[in-house]
């Protein structure tokens, strides 16, 4: 048995690869499972989601390493476009992550793409990514990649990123960071009511909305290349 680990931040970011899977929830953390069939071996997939940043992704990683062995993981999910050329809506396949924190690079496994991807400790603003994309050469920011690169580091196994573009590098959005909790959750009703009252928010976020339901859906479309 083959176990391969896809783990996110939030369950909007798997939905159309895991609309038909079994769902279950567990001290806070969300799984979806399916098995199949590839060149001859069986293969267990095994996605999962405990919130944005570092330490909920490697909250995620262990809760599917608790029912046995990791053998190839994945991180998906959202991501900030750094460069302009990076359309909304599109989905990459990243050539490896630089741990903003820390300044570690972790190269993806053989056949990756040619983008590089910053993890960041905070949702990056507009003068955030510019520095980011100063700094790192990045074409792209999230907050959790670095942790499970680490962690498919330290055991050896491989390591892929596959990230959707929700918001372009011009798009100027709220502060979403104060409406994250500790754990990482996003506060929805929080951020509702912030936005109710501030019209001018409105246009910008209904495009990220679009541009995240079309990035999530070329995320599943590039992951099942790897899965089918």
């Amino acid at each position: 048995m083959t176990r391969v680990a896809i783990i996110a931040a939030f369950p909007g970011e798997l939905k159309p690869l895991v609309r038909n899977w079994p769902h279950s929830t567990r001290d806070g953390t969300r799984f979806w499972a399916q098995r199949g069939d590839k060149k001859e071996w069986e293969e267990e997939w095994i996605a999962a989601c405990a919130g944005a940043g570092q330490s909920a992704a490697t909250r995620a990683f262990a809760a599917i390493e608790a029912g046995g062995p990791i053998d190839l993981v994945f991180s998906v999910g959202w991501a900030g476009a750094l460069r302009a050329e990076i359309a909304p809506g599109s989905a990459h396949n990243i050539a490896g992550v630089i741990d903003v924190r820390t300044g570690e690079r972790f190269r993806c496994d053989a056949g990756a793409g040619d983008l590089w991807l910053a993890t960041s400790p905070t949702v990056a603003n507009a003068k955030e990514k510019l520095r980011l994309a100063s700094a790192y050469n990045a074409a792209l920011v999230d907050m959790e990649a670095a942790a499970l690169a680490r962690l498919a580091a330290m055991r050896g196994i491989p390591f892929y990123a596959i990230k959707g573009v929700s918001d372009g590098f011009n798009d100027h959005l709220p502060d979403f960071n104060r409406f994250l909790s500790p754990s990482g959750q996003f506060e929805l009703a929080r951020f509702t009511l912030f936005a109710a009252f501030r019209p001018w928010h409105w246009p910008s976020l209904v495009r990220m909305g679009e541009n995240s339901k079309r990035a999530s859906q070329s995320i599943a479309e590039l992951l099942r290349q790897f899965l089918l």
